[in-house]
């Protein structure tokens, strides 16, 4: 009787739930929150990035449009005298889930470069010396900057 009892409850709490695997090489298409520059973050800091558009699986979203993606700051060099550019490199490892379980990306890192005017500040910095501290352009990811994560391996997930 009781073993009957618990069978059933059983029963219950499994229906309606469904096991779906989010696949390796899965794209999951991101976008920046705001604008972040080189000059303005240090390395170690966290930005953040949303979820374009829903993913879908067997007809399930696994994740919804909108879920929040911290990406870290690994390198942050604002453009210096004599043309030096700005680097601005941002690494996305991972989002979580609605279950709290992390979905693992590989190598989805944001790389921005301004651009390299050494040789303008050095030719110009031997005609008059003041044109050496000529800066390069600055390193800025402009809000709304798509970036395509990709599933790093095969992540099973169960949803109700």
């Amino acid at each position: 009787m009781i073993l009957g009892y618990v069978l059933a409850m059983f029963s219950l709490v499994s229906f309606g739930q469904q096991k779906v695997t989010i696949k390796a090489g899965t794209i999951i298409p991101l976008q920046s929150s705001k604008q972040v520059q080189a000059a303005d973050v240090t390395e170690g800091q966290t930005v953040d990035f949303n979820v374009v558009q829903d993913v879908m699986v067997d007809g399930v979203c696994v994740v919804p449009r909108g879920t929040l993606v911290k990406g870290k700051v690994a390198e942050a060099r604002k453009s210096t005298v004599a043309g030096t550019k700005g680097r601005l490199v941002i690494t996305i490892n991972n989002l979580i889930l609605q279950n709290g379980e992390p979905l693992f990306f590989t190598n989805t890192d944001v790389r921005i470069y301004g651009k390299n005017r050494t040789p303008l500040a050095v030719v110009l910095g031997i005609i008059c010396w003041p044109c050496i501290f000529i800066p390069g352009s600055k390193a800025v990811m402009p809000a709304g900057y798509e970036v395509q994560a990709t599933v790093a391996s095969n992540t099973t997930l169960v949803v109700e």
